[in-house]
This record gives structure tokens, C-alpha cells and sequence, in this order.
């Protein structure tokens, strides 16, 4: 067991994913929104109307942080929560023309980024890269890794 943070899977992944969001959020600046924006109003979209906690779900966040995210997207017209009409506790998100119009806009942007990231690092290794974070992102992986237990050894990733 090392301290060396280069050798943790969970830093290692953390900096990818910081690095490759750095690039993301760039590549869709002009539109006034962040990658993590524009991925939820699709996502939305994808989904149709979905409750908050299966949007969470699918976003693989909790509900508090999906809450906070959703704010700025809600009050500017993108995004709405209305009241589910089979269970009027449960809030659905709707994305709203406003938020449509601006999807295609930053679909454009996120494309160029996308385009340029296969373009890099390859469009195959793309493929297998987006197989593997699939499996990292899975029920299965969360059960195995649950199963597998801890270590006793402490480390400071």
C-alpha cells in the first residue's frame, strides 16, 4: 500500500474527469452554460418528465446536489418542476421550450467538443473508454465493490 495518490483509481478518475469537464465547460462557454448543464437538459429530454430522484438516479447524484444544480436552470426558464399527477408529493422536471431552444444551442457546441475529443484520443478507444465508465457507473459494479468489503489500510485518496 502506497500514499502515492497517482496510484488511487478514485484521484486518478477524479483528475480525468476535472480535466476532461475543464475542456467540456470551455467548448460550451459561449453558451452561458457548463457541461453539467447542458448534460442534465438532455438527459431531461431523453427521459421525457422525470421525478427528481429518477433524474438523480440516472445522473448518478444525490437528490441535495441535483437540487442545487437544477436551480440556476429552473430559474432561467429551462427547466420546470411541476407537481407529479399521480403522486403530488413527488416533483417531475419538464424541460420547457426555452430550455429546447437552448439545448440545440449548446448540442452544437458539445458536438465540436465531442468531435475534437474522439479526434485525440481516438474514436475506438472513445468507445471502449465510454464501456468501461459504464460499468463503473452500474448497479453491478456498486454491489461488487460493496461485496468486496474494505481494507484496513488507510490511504489518502
Amino acid at each position: 500500500m502506497t500514499d502515492d495518490p497517482s496510484t488511487c483509481s478514485n484521484a486518478v478518475l477524479r483528475q480525468a474527469m476535472r480535466r476532461i469537464g475543464q475542456l467540456y465547460d470551455d467548448a460550451l462557454a459561449p453558451s452561458g452554460l457548463r457541461a453539467t448543464q447542458h448534460g442534465l437538459l438532455a438527459t431531461v429530454r431523453t427521459m421525457g418528465a422525470p421525478t427528481m430522484r429518477e433524474l438523480a438516479e440516472r445522473a448518478v447524484m444525490d437528490l441535495s446536489g441535483l437540487s442545487h444544480t437544477l436551480k440556476p436552470l429552473t430559474r432561467d426558464g429551462y427547466l420546470q418542476l411541476v407537481p407529479d399527477p399521480r403522486d403530488r408529493r413527488a416533483r417531475r422536471i419538464t424541460l420547457t421550450v426555452k430550455g429546447e431552444n437552448k439545448l440545440a444551442e449548446t448540442a452544437k457546441l458539445w458536438r465540436g467538443a465531442q468531435d475534437r475529443f474522439e479526434a485525440v484520443f481516438g474514436k475506438e478507444r472513445a468507445v471502449a473508454l465510454k464501456a468501461e465508465l459504464g460499468f463503473l457507473i452500474s448497479p453491478a459494479f456498486q454491489d461488487a465493490f460493496n461485496k468486496a468489503g474494505t481494507e484496513t489500510a488507510t490511504s489518502t485518496c
